[in-house]
């Protein structure tokens, strides 16, 4: 995604200029702790950093050992485990293993390869059809956050000027034909400003199986309309099922743009973790049963 191969590349030149950097990893996270194993930053010879292991007093502690070893010359991998309370005066009361990689300028591909397989350069690709109030206001309570978007809308005058990192504004003038370029798994959120093209995009969505997350805004009349349309064009039961619809969270009832997008953010949010979860299981089930074989 433009994001991940924008950072990668401002790395590999900092890489360049300083000739080295390091890579901290959360390599086993035990009980409560800031974040989850797999999280990584990149430290740089001057302690900036890029990305997070969970800030506090872990992360400084994690910085000043980082720039220590890079000022040492050493390199390769550096282990140290942290009790969060007895060691750093952490209330998490967790232990993380962290794994420092001294990586140098000579080893520019070691750092592309351990960037793409982090799983913070793996977004969510979020399909948003519609930049109306909602829209605009949803892609900027998502900017920051792990997902790559594809922003659709068939009028120019829609879209902001400015759109964040993670975003791309896409003018179409037939929007449904969008849905053939969007990979499996991704999310698919629909709000345009007319339901004709709502229900033509649903109804297209629908038709494919692939898709993690297929969401429309509107009430639960709406949804009982569109229902009633699509079990017309040939969708039985189980099909009406993924779509979700009213999008947001239920305990979250206000109605102005801002209000709803923090409720779909945080929603997103949810769903994203539950699909990776199910994703990690399944690819921990098959390996079991590849040994077992």
């Amino acid at each position: 995604m433009r994001d991940s191969t924008s950072r990668s590349a401002t790395l590999v030149e900092r890489l360049h200029a300083d000739g080295v950097m390091a890579l901290v990893s959360i390599d086993v996270a035990y009980g409560s702790t800031p974040r989850e194993q797999g999280a990584m930053m990149i430290v740089m010879r001057d302690g900036s950093i890029s990305g997070t292991i969970g800030g506090g007093a872990l992360e400084y502690a994690a910085i000043r050992e980082a720039v220590a070893l890079m000022t040492k010359g050493v390199s390769g991998d550096f282990r140290h485990d942290y009790p969060l309370g007895p060691d750093l005066g952490q209330c998490c009361g967790g232990r993380v293993s962290l794994v420092t990689d001294i990586i140098t300028r000579s080893e520019q591909q070691r750092l592309i390869d351990r960037l793409e397989a982090s799983a913070d350069d793996a977004p969510t690709v979020l399909f948003l059809f519609g930049a109306g109030h909602v829209g605009r206001a949803l892609t900027m309570s998502l900017a920051g956050l792990p997902f790559h978007i594809r922003w659709i809308d068939n009028r120019a005058e829609a879209f902001p000027s400015l759109v964040p990192r993670n975003a791309e504004a896409v003018l179409s003038q037939d929007p449904v034909t969008s849905l053939t370029t969007a990979p499996a798994n991704a999310f698919i959120l629909v709000m345009t400003h007319s339901h004709a093209l709502d229900l033509a995009l649903i109804d297209a969505a629908l038709r494919r199986n692939d898709f993690a997350y297929i969401g429309l805004i509107g009430s639960a009349t709406k949804r009982a309309r569109f229902e009633s349309r699509l079990r017309d064009a040939g969708h039985g039961p189980a099909v009406l099922e993924r779509l979700i619809c009213p999008i947001g969270l239920p305990d979250i009832r206000g109605k102005e743009p801002p209000v709803i997008a923090a409720s779909v953010a945080a929603d997103l949010l949810i769903r994203r973790e539950r699909v990776n979860l199910k994703a990690q299981t399944s690819l921990v089930g098959h390996a079991s049963r590849m040994r077992a074989s």
